[in-house]
């Protein structure tokens, strides 16, 4: 999906909501535990009744990998299905991954090819190399980490460099030696949000993976406030506080419930900034 189809979704559906599928198979519902996939079965019910309000999903890996081979099958289940979809919505396996060489390709491979994801999130602390397998696939992107909100994120995204930037602000101008704003984003959480306007200094165009708002802490509109920008360029992660809103037989209700929320919103800050 290219950048300009990512903006007219959001302009269409008047949301810029990613949904990330955490799925937790101790959280949801046990009326589910007895279906064929009780994961699936979970991410299906989430997407159905979720689509027409989020522009795209995202998968945490680590969620499905700890189950095993059942795990990744119904990850491959949840992006067959997501895939039907292609037009509506963005895909982003957030993997975190990010090594060197042949190793580098072959996770190329699997989240591009194999799973046929649109995205993957990418660590960038081993450089270029690293990064270089995944921007060789046209239409894929990859969203670089740059500043997270964890609270081991200061150990080393805050440092200040020999040339008096910041570490992720190097992270930010040097990728853009390696992408642009047609393949690259960049994850900056949205406890941070004030910290945007450093963010939006160095990539004023590219599009943003906000995590953070919600279960987190992050507030909408600090982000707007602070990370929106002419194309919108922001995808705003909402996760715990959506999909396990409830835990009974009415939580993709519940689901759909939050995030009408947000979407509502999100069209607020659109309207504001004259984008819809």
């Amino acid at each position: 999906m290219r950048k300009k189809e990512i903006f007219e979704n959001i302009k269409r559906k008047k949301s810029f909501l990613c949904v990330g599928l955490d799925t937790d198979i101790t959280k949801i519902p046990k009326h589910l535990l007895s279906t064929e996939d009780p994961v699936f079965e979970f991410n299906k019910q989430i997407i159905d009744a979720t689509l027409s309000l989020a522009v795209a999903y995202k998968p945490n890996v680590a969620f499905y990998e700890s189950l095993g081979a059942d795990g990744w099958m119904s990850l491959k289940k949840t992006i067959d299905y997501l895939n039907q979809f292609k037009d509506d919505v963005f895909t982003i396996a957030d993997a975190k991954r990010g090594d060197i060489g042949n190793t580098s390709k072959l996770y190329a491979k699997a989240f591009f090819e194999t799973l046929d994801f649109d995205a993957v999130t990418v660590a960038p602390y081993m450089g270029e190399d690293s990064v270089s397998p995944f921007l060789s696939y046209q239409d894929k992107w990859v969203v670089l980490l740059a500043l997270t909100s964890n609270k081991g994120a200061d150990d080393f995204q805050n440092s200040v460099l020999i040339n008096n930037n910041r570490l992720f602000e190097t992270v930010l101008t040097t990728a853009q030696t390696w992408g642009n704003d047609e393949n690259m984003m960049f994850v900056v959480g949205a406890t941070r949000a004030e910290m945007l306007t450093d963010v939006r200094k160095i990539v004023p165009n590219h599009f943003l993976l906000v995590p953070g708002v919600g279960a987190q802490g992050g507030k909408l509109e600090d982000v707007a406030t602070y990370g929106i920008n002419k194309e919108c360029g922001l995808l705003v992660n909402a996760s715990r506080n959506i999909i396990f809103a409830s835990a009974d037989k009415d939580f993709a209700i519940k689901a759909k419930e939050e995030a009408s929320k947000l979407q509502k919103d999100m069209q607020k800050v659109l309207e504001i900034n004259n984008l819809i």
